[in-house]
């Protein structure tokens, strides 16, 4: 089928104004763009994870990092803050693995050191909005590398 955000009328509106909205909050774009790959990967959505990769080099993020990004806790190429950040996505989406505290108070706390509210909130919404995406395009057989039409 068509992607459900074509089959309705004001979807892509309400998911456009949703992005603009993440867009706002203050996060680093290559830190939005690694945030938002990892949560792809982390789903298996191929048609995410290409587009995501498209956007994170959009961002200027190196081929080094992309490529290190699923062992990023065993490499020298993200900041502190990206590794709360991708401590973060990680937790908030494998919630199926974490039963009772999926975000613990230390992750939390280790979190919102480095991101304001404003961040924290953007970074919430995106990794929840790539679980969105993720599971529209896994449940459609969306390929990578096609368009939404």
């Amino acid at each position: 089928m068509r992607n459900p955000a074509y089959v309705l009328p004001d979807t892509m509106q309400g998911i456009q104004l949703l992005m603009k909205s993440m867009g706002q909050g203050g996060v680093p774009e290559q830190t939005m763009a690694l945030v938002g790959l990892r949560a792809s990967q982390i789903n298996g959505g191929g048609a995410c994870v290409h587009v995501e990769a498209i956007g994170a080099r959009e961002a200027g993020v190196s081929d080094e990092r992309l490529l290190a990004l699923p062992a990023w806790r065993e490499t020298p190429f993200f900041t502190d803050a990206e590794r709360a950040a991708l401590a973060l996505v990680e937790a908030a989406t494998r919630l199926a693995d974490r039963p009772g505290d999926a975000v613990s108070d230390e992750l939390w706390e280790e979190f919102a050191a480095h991101y304001d509210e404003r961040q924290r909130a953007a970074l919430i919404l995106y990794i929840a909005t790539g679980a969105f995406f993720n599971t529209i395009n896994a449940t459609i057989k969306e390929q990578a590398g096609t368009t939404w039409t």
